[in-house]
């Protein structure tokens, strides 16, 4: 498959049966993050490579489900933030440590 974008339907090829999904995430060139329906737990997001993405036009039976999957799941963030912090932004309005308090002398 030549471009992969998000929200494409993809047949997946795995070790066992060719599975159904929709792209959910890109997170490099080699791999994609792919919404498909396992047996024993339902709609699941797995990392797959995108060589065993090929693409799909025809609507699954499990689209819906797998759609339901995707509203539901939080956007994925790729670590832009300000370097340094480790994403925590710290309570709002406590911009500095609290002094050293006197004994009252």
């Amino acid at each position: 498959m030549e471009s992969t974008n998000v929200g494409d339907r993809v047949k997946v090829a795995t070790e066992g049966p060719v599975l159904d999904g929709i792209v959910f995430d890109l997170p490099s060139d080699s791999k994609a993050v792919v919404a498909v329906i396992d047996r024993a737990r339902g709609p699941v997001l797995r990392p797959v490579p995108r060589s065993r993405l090929s693409e799909r036009t025809e609507e699954g039976p499990d689209d819906r489900a797998l759609e339901l999957l995707i509203r539901r799941t939080p956007p994925p963030s790729h670590g832009h933030g300000r370097p340094g912090n480790g994403g925590q932004q710290g309570r709002s309005g406590f911009s500095r440590a609290t002094g050293h308090r006197t004994t009252g002398k």
